[in-house]
C-alpha cells in the first residue's frame, strides 16, 4: 500500500501523487476539468529525492503531508551535511482550481547548513483519456514555456481552440530558474526553520506567501467541514476503529461531492472518474439517503437538467434518457470520444425514477417531485418507447456505434456478460439488475402519481407486475435456484451465477421463496470470500478473482445485495457481512477501494488489492451506510411521519450505536441502538419539531 497514489480533490480539480508528493508523468498529475495541467513536479534536496519517513492525507481529506529527511548533501561553501539532519515537511492542499504547497525545512544538525533545494516541473496538457492510454493522431500546439522572476508559465492551444495555461510560482526568487527547474539555496542556522511556498494553477495570481496559504487553507477546511456535517451522523460507542471507518467513509463522500449550481453531486472516483456519472451518483445518493437526502435532491436536479431530448447514435441518446457520464476535456469537446455528454448506460434512466420515489418517501418533498415530474414522465417514455428495443417487455441495450460502451450495465467490461459456455451473447441484451431497477421505477411512478394526483397509478402498478412476472419466467433457473444474469437478443438466458441477483433482491421483485434460495446461494462459499461477495461465483466460465468484473469484490455491489437480503427479513447475515467489509476496510487504511480481488480470506493474510482501483470511490465509501441501515432494519416514511425499525442487529463487537441529528421534515431526533442480551433495543431522543411515530418490531 505504500506505493499507491494519494489523492486530493476540490471541485473539478484533483491531484494524484506518489507518497513523496511527486508527480512523475505516469498516471499521476494535477488535473483541471479533465486536462492534466501539471505532469511533473519533483522535489530534490541535493541531487536526490529526500528519504521519506511518512506520508498521508489528513482525516478530513484536505491536506497531504509528507515527512522526509535529507540524504548526505554535497559541500556547499563548507563542510558537507550528513544525512538525517534536515527535516523536510511537504504540505499541500487544493482550493479554487489551485494547488498550494509549503515546503518547510528545519535544521536539526549541530552546524549551519546550506541546503540545495530544487523543483523539477512540466505540463503536458494531456486529456485524461490520453493519460488513461487512448492514442491520438493529432494534438494541439504546446506554447514555449516562459520563466520570469519567481514563476513559470506553460501554455497549450488545443485542437478545440481552447487556450489552457498553467502558472507555477514561488514565494522566494530561485537562485536559478529555467522552464524545467527551479534551484534554491536555503541557509539554515542550527535549529532554524524555513518555509518556501509554491502555487500552481490555471491563473497567475499573486506571489505565494504565508498569508495566502493560511487564508486559502482555512477556506478549504471550512468548506470540507460543511460538507461532512450535512445530514445525520452515526457513531459506535467504545469502537474507535469502527468509528474511524465511518469517519473516513463520510470524509470520502464529502471529498468527492462537488457543490454544483444544481446542488451537491458525488463524483464517481479519483483519478479516472472524477466527474458526474449518472449511475454512480444515483447509487451513492441512495446509500446516503436515510442520513442526508440533500445529496439525492442534488443528483436528481442535475440529471433532470441533462436529460436527453434527441436521438444520437454517437452519444447513445434518445428522448427521455438520463445521462451516463459527462466530461470537459479536449477529446470530448472534439468528439474523439463520446463522453462529453454520454447516455450509454441502460440502467441510469430506471434508477433516476426509482431514486425519485425513494427520495419522496424519505423526505415528503412533493413540491420538488412535482417540479421534476415532466422529467420522470419523459424517463418513463424512454423506458417504454426506446428501452425495450425488441418489444419483449424487458429493458435492453445494444451500443449504436463502436465508440460507445459494448456493455452498458454497471459491469461494463467487454467480457462481463456471457453464456454458460463462455460465449458472448448477441444483442440486444436485457440485464437482470436493470429489470430490477425498472420494476422499482414503475412502482415509484405508481406511488408518485397517486401522491400528486397525476395520471393513473393503477397503470404504473400494472407495468410493474407484468415485469415481475416476466422476470420470474424468463430469468429464473429452477435447477440452479438462481437467476440468470441476462437474456440475449434471441431470448436465451445467460445461465451464469452472478451478483446481479443481489440487486434484484434490493428491488423486492422476487417471491419470498426464491429470494431465500438466492440469499442462501449468495452467502455460500462460491460467492462469499470472507471479505465480501464476489461479482461472479467461483467455477463459472470466465471466473477470475483478479478480473475487473468477473470474480472481484466491489463493496457497493456487496452492499446492494446485502440490503436486498434485509428486504426479505434477513438480519444476522447482514450484520455478519457488514463485519466482513469492516475487516476489509481495516486492511485498506479504513478506506474501501473501488474493488479488490476476490480470493478467499486466509488466516493472518489481508485482502489482495486490485492494482488500478480508484481510491476513493464514492459508492464504495457509501457502502457502509447502506449496510448499516440494512442491519438496523431502519426505514423512514416522511409522508406517514413514521420511522420503522424491524428486528435491528449490530455487527459483532459493536454493542451500542447512535444515529444523531436524524431529520424527518421539521423533526430532529437521535436514535440509540443498544445490545441487550440476544436482542438489540432502540431508544429515541427527541430534539425538536412535531412528534414522529416510532414503529419498532423486535
Amino acid at each position: 500500500m505504500l506505493d499507491r497514489l494519494l489523492a486530493l480533490k476540490e471541485g473539478d480539480t484533483f491531484l494524484v501523487a506518489d507518497p513523496w508528493g511527486d508527480l512523475r508523468g505516469g498516471a499521476d498529475g494535477l488535473f483541471d476539468r479533465d486536462s492534466r495541467i501539471l505532469s511533473r513536479l519533483v522535489l530534490l534536496v541535493g541531487h536526490d529525492r529526500p528519504s521519506r519517513l511518512s506520508s498521508a492525507v489528513s482525516d478530513d481529506n484536505v491536506f497531504f503531508t509528507c515527512h522526509a529527511t535529507n540524504r548526505p548533501l554535497p559541500p556547499m561553501g563548507g563542510r558537507s551535511a550528513p544525512g538525517g539532519v534536515i527535516h523536510v515537511e511537504r504540505r499541500r492542499f487544493l482550493w479554487d482550481r489551485r494547488l498550494y504547497e509549503r515546503v518547510r525545512l528545519t535544521n536539526h544538525g549541530v552546524d549551519p547548513i546550506v541546503a540545495p533545494l530544487s523543483f523539477e516541473y512540466g505540463a503536458d496538457f494531456r486529456d485524461i483519456f490520453e493519460v488513461r492510454g487512448t492514442r491520438r493522431e493529432r494534438r494541439g500546439r504546446t506554447r514555449p514555456p516562459v520563466a520570469d522572476g519567481g514563476r513559470v508559465q506553460f501554455g497549450y492551444e488545443g485542437l478545440d481552440t481552447v487556450e489552457r495555461q498553467t502558472w507555477l510560482s514561488f514565494s522566494e526568487p530561485p537562485a536559478a530558474l529555467s522552464t524545467e527547474r527551479a534551484d534554491f539555496r536555503i541557509r539554515l542556522s542550527r535549529g532554524e526553520q524555513f518555509d518556501l511556498f509554491m502555487e500552481a494553477g490555471v491563473e497567475g495570481g499573486e506571489t505565494p506567501g504565508r498569508d495566502r496559504w493560511r487564508v486559502a487553507a482555512l477556506q478549504a477546511r471550512l468548506a470540507m467541514r460543511a460538507k461532512r456535517r450535512r445530514g445525520a451522523t452515526v457513531r459506535g460507542a467504545h469502537s474507535p476503529r469502527f468509528n474511524q471507518w465511518l469517519d473516513q467513509s463520510r470524509a470520502d463522500v464529502a471529498l468527492l461531492t462537488t457543490d454544483l449550481p444544481t446542488g451537491p453531486y458525488p463524483y464517481a472516483g479519483v483519478p479516472w472518474f472524477s466527474t458526474p456519472f449518472g449511475r454512480d451518483g444515483i447509487i451513492t445518493a441512495w446509500q446516503m439517503l436515510w442520513l442526508d437526502p440533500s445529496l439525492a435532491r442534488g443528483v436528481l436536479t442535475y440529471l433532470a437538467a441533462r436529460q436527453a431530448d434527441e436521438t444520437s447514435t454517437f452519444q447513445d441518446s434518445a428522448p427521455g434518457k438520463i445521462m451516463h457520464e459527462t466530461r470537459q476535456g479536449e477529446m470530448s469537446a472534439l468528439k474523439e470520444v463520446p463522453f462529453g455528454l454520454y447516455y450509454g448506460g441502460v440502467d441510469t434512466t430506471c434508477l433516476f425514477v426509482a431514486l425519485a420515489g425513494a427520495y419522496a418517501r424519505r423526505t415528503g418533498d412533493l413540491a420538488f417531485i412535482r417540479k421534476i415530474w415532466p422529467n420522470l414522465l419523459a424517463a418513463a417514455g424512454w423506458m417504454t418507447d426506446h428501452g425495450d428495443s425488441n418489444g419483449d417487455g424487458l429493458i435492453d441495450y445494444a451500443r449504436a456505434e463502436d465508440t460507445g460502451l459494448s456493455n452498458q450495465g454497471w459491469k461494463d467490461s467487454e467480457d462481463s456478460i456471457f453464456h454458460a459456455d463462455g460465449a458472448y451473447p448477441k444483442g440486444p441484451i436485457a440485464l437482470l439488475e436493470v429489470q430490477a431497477y425498472a420494476y422499482s421505477a414503475w412502482r415509484a411512478l405508481a406511488d408518485l402519481s397517486a401522491l400528486l394526483g397525476e395520471g393513473s397509478p393503477a397503470a404504473w402498478s400494472d407495468r410493474a407486475e407484468r415485469l415481475r412476472a416476466l422476470v420470474e419466467d424468463r430469468f429464473w433457473m429452477e435447477d440452479r435456484g438462481f437467476y440468470a444474469i441476462a437474456v440475449d437478443g434471441e431470448g436465451a438466458p445467460c445461465r451464469v451465477l452472478g451478483s446481479n441477483a443481489g440487486h434484484l433482491l434490493f428491488s423486492g421483485l422476487p417471491s419470498a421463496e426464491r429470494a431465500g434460495r438466492v440469499t442462501e446461494r449468495l452467502l455460500s462459499g462460491r460467492f462469499r470470500t470472507g471479505w465480501g461477495l464476489r461479482t461472479l461465483a467461483s467455477r463459472q466460465p470466465r471466473f477470475n478473482p483478479m478480473s475487473y468484473h468477473n470474480g472481484s469484490v466491489w463493496p457497493h455491489d456487496t452492499a446492494l445485495g446485502v440490503a436486498g437480503m434485509a428486504h426479505y427479513g434477513e438480519r444476522d447475515a447482514v450484520a455478519l457481512m457488514l463485519g466482513e467489509l469492516y475487516a476489509s476496510a481495516a486492511h485498506f487504511e479504513m478506506r474501501l477501494p473501488e474493488l479488490f480481488c476476490g480470493f478467499n480470506r486466509q488466516t493472518g493474510e489481508p485482502p489482495i488489492p486490485y492494482p488500478v482501483a480508484c481510491m476513493p470511490q464514492a459508492w464504495a465509501a457509501g457502502s457502509v451506510f447502506l449496510m448499516l441501515q440494512a442491519s438496523l432494519g431502519l426505514s423512514i416514511d416522511a409522508l406517514a411521519r413514521t420511522i420503522r425499525i424491524d428486528r435491528p442487529c449490530l455487527p459483532a463487537g459493536l454493542d451500542r450505536l447512535t444515529v444523531a441529528g436524524l431529520a424527518v421534515g421539521e423533526t430532529r431526533l437521535d436514535l440509540i441502538f443498544q445490545r441487550v442480551g440476544s436482542r438489540v433495543a432502540v431508544w429515541p431522543r427527541h430534539q425538536g419539531g412535531p412528534a414522529l411515530q416510532l414503529d419498532v418490531a423486535d
